[in-house]
């Protein structure tokens, strides 16, 4: 056995039943639960352990059930066709849950992110609204098919269209937000441009410490490995 192969679990799609608008929804099985906190990422290898590997952010974890919201972009690469062709019984292997994009202590929480950061949020924001925490939000997706169910107060801004970088209407949207006074917990996640200017507005036309900003560019337009 390789060093990669004790690195990796076996894991197995038991289901691809349903769909949230270029959401697959994909549960992964594995031989015993894996440990999880909410808002990290498992990598897959999606051909096999010579082929790519794709980043995806868990969305919920039932005993030794993975859980994941897969986004099925346009001009699709072999993580989209993965999603698409999976059915139950399909085999990968996973790199256990990792990465720092997880709810930080705090009583308010503000998120603000695209559709590619809204399967981690998802999981992240009801773990704090389990706890108590007013859980704030805006996110920009293409439509409103793409709109995955989020708790708390979330305002949803629409594209009507690809993405850009950065995004216009996503900054638009942000300056006619209602921010509050005092800087909450802040999460930025999704295109890395776009984050660059929702942090310079708030640092620059609000005054928010950065310390008090937790930015995940999760990708740009020609660039991958940004996870």
């Amino acid at each position: 056995m390789t060093l990669l192969d004790r690195l990796l679990t076996p894991a197995t799609v038991t289901d691809t039943g349903t769909r949230t608008g270029r959401f697959h929804h994909l549960t992964l099985e594995t031989p015993a639960p894996l440990p999880w906190t909410p808002g990290q990422q498992i990598r897959v290898h999606v051909n096999g352990l010579a082929g790519p590997r794709r980043t995806y952010s868990v969305w919920d974890r039932r005993d030794r059930s993975l859980e994941l919201r897969v986004l099925d972009h346009e001009n699709a690469g072999p993580g989209a066709r993965w999603a698409r062709t999976a059915v139950p019984g399909t085999r990968v292997r996973i790199g256990r849950p990792e990465g720092g994009l997880v709810p930080r202590p705090g009583d308010h929480h503000l998120f603000l992110g695209d559709e590619t950061a809204s399967a981690a949020f998802g999981p992240m924001m009801r773990a704090l609204h389990a706890r108590g925490a007013q859980v704030t939000a805006l996110i920009e997706v293409a439509d409103e098919n793409d709109r995955l169910p989020l708790p708390g107060d979330v305002t949803w801004t629409y594209r009507e269209g690809p993405p850009s970088s950065p995004s216009p209407t996503f900054l638009r949207a942000l300056s006619a937000f209602p921010l509050p006074t005092t800087p909450p917990v802040t999460y930025l996640a999704g295109e890395a441009r776009t984050l660059q200017s929702l942090r310079t507005h708030l640092t620059h036309h609000h005054a928010w410490p950065r310390r008090t900003i937790l930015t995940k560019p999760f990708w740009t337009p020609g660039k991958r490995g940004l996870e």
